[in-house]
């Protein structure tokens, strides 16, 4: 057992003091031939300090670590056996991988899952960065007439990555510890809202596919147009470049009520406010004491949750929208932690 030096410094003191061995032993909770040799080393070299051991000689080289380094910074995705077997080809360096482990775990580099978001082409990029500096510098009177749309799909059984359970050394396809998984999560139920700073639509449950004419029928005309009427002529629309949603009869018929909807860029959901509502509505469902059986129980449960979530929780997330805006910039048009 290895004392820290200021238990050595007590254990030394006591045994000056006329102490045993046996008696110092159960004061700091070790064992007699700890004490013994720690304060034969005090009487030796007059420190508490152990001795800088020699240790195994490291088998790799400052040039053998940058490269490794570099290797990994160069590449984030590579695997530790990738960056071991370029090390023995470029460098002739045969070193294990627990090796190139600690190494990169010695400048700050540590596996870890990595963060998913929409591939983004460069012509997105372009899209999301103009976007932001345009609306950089709305107030949140100017964010109260938008109304954030989007649908969203939820599985009666699905994954969700939190998933964890408790087993034994080769139990990992126990039944007691294994998850089944059913064909397309055991079905699925698919709802379209919006929301706003001041109030957010009823919950609407779309069967079946959503065309543009399904769109424009039971969405816009029987939702969106009549919570426009309360906001009034600055109301704006913000909805996704989904096809039924850039159809041409949706925007003529858009044009037709008055209705005006904002540019909004390909592949940014980390810019819609609203899915951080969709994940809020996950979690209430995911977290019920008795979980949906049924596609009736989910449809109940999540038409339940949604008339839970506060106000105020919806004013938070569109009032974010600046600070969505400003690291979209900072990434320059890239994914960012939204």
């Amino acid at each position: 057992m290895v004392l820290s030096v200021e238990d050595c410094a007590k254990a030394v003191a006591l045994v000056e003091d006329g102490r045993n061995y046996e008696y110092v032993a159960r004061v700091l909770h070790t064992h007699r031939s700890t004490i013994k040799r720690v304060v034969e080393r005090f009487r030796q070299t007059g420190q508490n300090k152990r001795k800088a051991g020699s240790g195994r000689k490291r088998k790799t080289t400052a040039l053998d670590d940058r490269y490794i380094r570099n290797n990994a910074l160069r590449d984030r995705h590579l695997t530790a056996v990738q960056t071991r077997n370029r090390l023995q080809e470029v460098r002739g360096k045969d070193v294990s991988v627990f090796t190139v482990r600690r190494r990169l775990h010695e400048v700050g580099l540590k596996s870890c899952r990595p963060a998913t978001g929409p591939k983004l082409l460069p012509r997105h990029r372009v899209a999301r960065l103009q976007f932001s500096r345009e609306h950089l510098r709305w107030n949140l009177g100017q964010w109260s007439n938008v109304l954030f749309t989007d649908e969203s799909r939820f599985c009666l059984n699905s994954p969700d990555g939190r998933e964890r359970v408790w087993r034994r050394t080769g139990e990992r396809f126990a039944e007691c510890a294994f998850s089944p998984r059913l064909s397309h999560g055991g079905g699925s139920v698919m709802v379209w809202a919006g929301i706003s700073r001041e109030a957010h639509t009823e919950l609407v449950f779309v069967d079946g596919s959503l065309t543009a004419h399904r769109y424009i029928e039971e969405i816009l005309a029987n939702h969106v147009v009549p919570f426009s009427q309360n906001i009034g002529d600055d109301f704006i629309l913000m909805q996704d470049n989904a096809r039924p949603h850039s159809a041409m009869c949706v925007t003529e018929y858009l044009e037709e009520v008055g209705i005006n909807k904002m540019n909004w860029p390909a592949c940014s959901p980390d810019l819609n406010p609203i899915e951080h509502v969709w994940d809020m509505l996950g979690r209430s469902v995911r977290g019920r004491e008795v979980a949906p059986a049924s596609i009736h129980e989910l449809r109940l449960a999540l038409e339940e949750a949604w008339g839970n979530i506060q106000q105020e929780d919806i004013c938070n997330l569109i009032d974010s929208m600046s600070r969505r805006l400003q690291a979209v910039i900072a990434a320059r048009g890239g994914n960012t932690k939204y």
